[in-house]
């Protein structure tokens, strides 16, 4: 599937030519701008037609009872769903009172696109009103990275031919209808009209609206303000009531003359602060947007993204639409994650209200490797985000009768959110997902003050929970049972081979944190013969292999199942969890996503140091064909492991799903946000996969190789105050550390050291060729 239908193909941006309403909900995805704290979805200005209204602050949710037709003890009672605030974004225009809709009358032109470099979507349209007047309107919209709270939009608007009375409607508008559920599990559950308002205020150019969540208990406010520009007798009239707050502008227009109207939104929310806070709060933002104008805003937004790109850039060449999807990748994480500051990163980002808005594993395992590369202060307030949630995990851990935190399957604010045990509580492995983060982190920047203040809670609370999960035998050996590991069509089973190795790293990591910080241990109850305890289980866990068939089982007993009958499968029978009961899916053979393998990727380091790369080539050779990809977190981590055991055409195939999930809907789905772990995954894809790094105890190592597609591949990360530029060519590879002390790395085993102004090269040796393995009818990687 290409692109090329929908988007024009260009390294720095993303262009839609046209518009097409039936893929309206799609594109609303696609051009979402956020910070990581506000998030506006790419609707129209004029607010209709729309897909999904959608502007978000992280973490303003609403509360819901979950349903359940047969209750049992610990299942959580109380749901969470992120709703639609207060959106600011809504400039409506009336062309010689006929309303500018692009339903009716005739659409002359219409783009939209996306600078990357720039971070603003930018919008030029020229349409003809069914009483004859045509007009050109241009907006340009931004969400500041730069100021959390900001978000503004300057809108333009001209007569093409002849003398036009226009009427320009800015608004803040609460409680927007939104379209109701599909069906799809997936999808948001809609919530009507979840705001209360407290207060409506208009005067002069400025407007503000306070709510207060129904159920949860959330205020939020929002105010704009507005610079207008435009001919003489330009007259401007303002109103509010209770959920809509409106500036008027009302002009005549000469061919030639425009009307501009800079508006600047801020936003705030608070459990906590009282309504006068909250409005005082909203009013500062915008004084200090104001001082910067909108200009400012612009030359912040830029030098923001400048130093962005100097330090997290990826360069392709040879693959025109990988090229442009991983800068969009890029995008999209900064944008989930940038400035969210101590809340979650949601699997969909604020682009969307797919599943509820809730954050998951996906964060940890898949968002943070890029984030701790390139912006490490943002994983960095991920994770203290997880630990401001400790006394929920605390308590739910408790509940189930465990020690230690017991981390959510999926969440918004800390509590457990699925109401389906199996997939939800049983997947513990989120606890060593988010261990593994604090690990990965502290191993990339030195940071010691965050391991003690941070880090050692974390591996502390994830250990003491694997300690009383798990069990050891009468011979010692230590089990965990009952689990559910990333592969959610395989569930409550016993020894997960993924969950059992981030376990033990976990386990490891925790005993070696206290050991650093002895004080910090012992003011969390840790005494030497818990750590002990620690190392026992860790150098005890039990890893399933079958030894026939010369394969780690993903769990035991894994292998002995029926196989799936793929055979008899029907294409539109995809995904397999909306066509087919998962009592069937549990006891055969099927995977829905990268499990075995993805412990393969993580755990790098432990296979390495105990097979060969031919163990690792038969493991993969296995689980591929039963693997079907139903989960967008998929096709990253089988590409990681298909350059790695030298099948790079497709890994190539499957770099290309994961970074066109969204730009090119994959899975039908987008409309409903992107997927954030997806586009990570691209960078992965790349970075880990055809750049071959992999983290490790002693530092960075890389094993480079390109597929025949790939001509040049050029990535750039931060590891420990360096920043470090790797350049891979078909023969070659060179690393230029541009900043920092001197570095020394391993490469395909070989040890270099580069330092500033003296690069390095190494080989890139030809892989030996594989017999290609197997994947499930109709579920082979995405042509293009």
């Amino acid at each position: 599937m290409s692109t090329h239908r929908w988007y024009d193909i260009d390294p720095w941006t993303v262009r839609e030519r046209g518009l097409d309403l039936e893929r309206l909900p799609q594109s609303e995805s696609v051009f979402a701008l956020s910070n990581g704290h506000v998030g506006w979805r790419g609707n129209l200005d004029e607010g209709e037609p729309h897909g999904l209204p959608g502007s978000y602050l992280n973490g303003v949710h609403e509360l819901h009872p979950l349903p359940y037709a047969e209750a049992g003890y610990g299942y959580p009672e109380s749901g969470q769903t992120v709703i639609d605030i207060t959106n600011g974004k809504v400039i409506r225009l009336l062309v010689d009172d006929e309303p500018f809709d692009l339903r009716y009358g005739r659409l002359v032109h219409h783009e939209r696109t996306l600078d990357l470099r720039r971070g603003v979507l930018t919008r030029v349209c020229e349409w003809t009103s069914p009483a004859g007047s045509t007009v050109r309107v241009r907006s340009t919209r931004l969400v500041s990275l730069a100021q959390r709270a900001v978000a503004a939009v300057a809108y333009e608007v001209e007569p093409v031919d002849s003398r036009t009375r226009v009427v320009l409607q800015s608004e803040l508008v609460a409680n927007e209808s939104l379209p109701g559920p599909d069906g799809d599990p997936r999808a948001a559950r809609a919530l009507r009209s979840p705001l209360e308002p407290e207060e409506d205020f208009a005067q002069g150019r400025r407007l503000r609206l306070v709510h207060r969540t129904r159920r949860s208990g959330l205020r939020v406010a929002v105010a704009a303000d507005h610079v207008v520009d435009g001919p003489d007798r330009t007259t401007t009239d303002c109103e509010s009531n209770v959920d809509l707050a409106r500036l008027t502008v009302t002009s005549v227009l000469e061919p030639g003359q425009r009307l501009r109207v800079e508006k600047l939104v801020a936003h705030g929310w608070s459990g906590a602060r009282s309504r006068p806070a909250m409005s005082d709060q909203v009013e500062a933002a915008l004084a200090a947007a104001a001082h910067s104008g909108w200009q400012g805003l612009l030359d912040e937004q830029r030098d923001y993204l400048d130093a962005f790109w100097s330090r997290a850039d990826v360069e392709v060449d040879g693959d025109e639409e990988i090229q442009q999807a991983v800068r969009f990748a890029l995008f999209h994480v900064l944008q989930a994650g940038a400035r969210a500051e101590r809340r979650a990163i949601p699997a969909k980002g604020l682009t969307g209200s797919g599943y509820d808005g809730h954050a998951f594993w996906d964060t940890e395992v898949f968002v943070l490797p890029l984030l701790i590369c390139t912006v490490p202060e943002a994983a960095a307030e991920a994770l203290r985000w997880r630990q401001s949630t400790l006394p929920v995990a605390r308590e739910r851990a408790a509940q189930l009768g465990l020690r230690g935190a017991a981390f959510p399957w999926r969440t918004i604010e800390g509590s457990e959110g699925s109401a389906y045990w199996p997939a939800g509580t049983a997947a513990f492995h989120v606890n060593a997902g988010i261990a593994d983060a604090v690990v990965r982190y502290v191993q990339a920047t030195g940071d010691e003050r965050f391991e003690r203040d941070t880090g050692v809670e974390l591996l502390v609370e994830t250990a003491r929970l694997w300690r009383s999960l798990g069990h050891h035998d009468d011979r010692g050996v230590f089990h965990i049972d009952g689990v559910t590991g990333p592969d959610e069509y395989s569930a409550v089973a016993d020894d997960n081979t993924y969950t059992n190795l981030m376990a033990r790293a976990n386990l490891l990591a925790a005993a070696d944190a206290c050991k650093r910080h002895p004080d910090r241990a012992a003011g969390l109850g840790v005494d030497e013969e818990e750590s002990a305890s620690w190392r026992d289980a860790a150098e005890a866990v039990h890893l399933p292999y079958n030894d026939e068939l010369g394969v780690h089982e993903q769990h035991a007993g894994f292998t002995r199942y029926q196989r799936w009958d793929f055979s008899g499968t029907r294409a539109d029978h995809y995904p397999l969890m909306l066509n087919f009961p998962y009592f069937d899916l549990y006891r055969k053979q099927v995977i829905k996503q990268a499990d075995l393998v993805l412990a393969m990727h993580t755990r790098a380091d432990w296979f390495e140091e105990r097979h060969d790369e031919e163990q690792i080539a038969r493991n993969f050779a296995y689980y591929e064909p039963l693997t079907v990809r139903d989960s967008s977190l998929s096709a990253c981590v089988q590409a990681v492991l298909a350059a790695r055991t030298g099948h790079l055409e497709l890994a190539h195939a499957y770099t290309g799903e994961a970074a066109l999930m969204d730009l090119a809907d994959l899975e039908r789905n987008t409309r409903d946000g992107l997927h954030i772990a997806s586009l990570a995954g691209a960078w992965t894809a790349l970075v880990a996969g055809f750049g071959g790094m992999r983290w490790d105890g002693d530092g960075l190592r890389f094993a480079p190789r390109l597929p025949p597609g790939l001509r040049r591949l050029a990535f750039t990360l931060g590891h420990l105050g360096r920043c470090l530029h790797v350049e891979v060519t078909a023969d070659r590879t060179t690393y230029r550390l541009r900043s920092g002390p001197p570095l020394t790395l391993r490469h395909h085993g070989r040890e270099l050291t580069v330092r500033v102004d003296a690069p390095v090269e190494g080989p890139v040796p030809v892989p030996a060729p594989r017999t290609s393995p197997e994947q499930p009818p109709h579920r082979r990687p995405h042509a293009r």
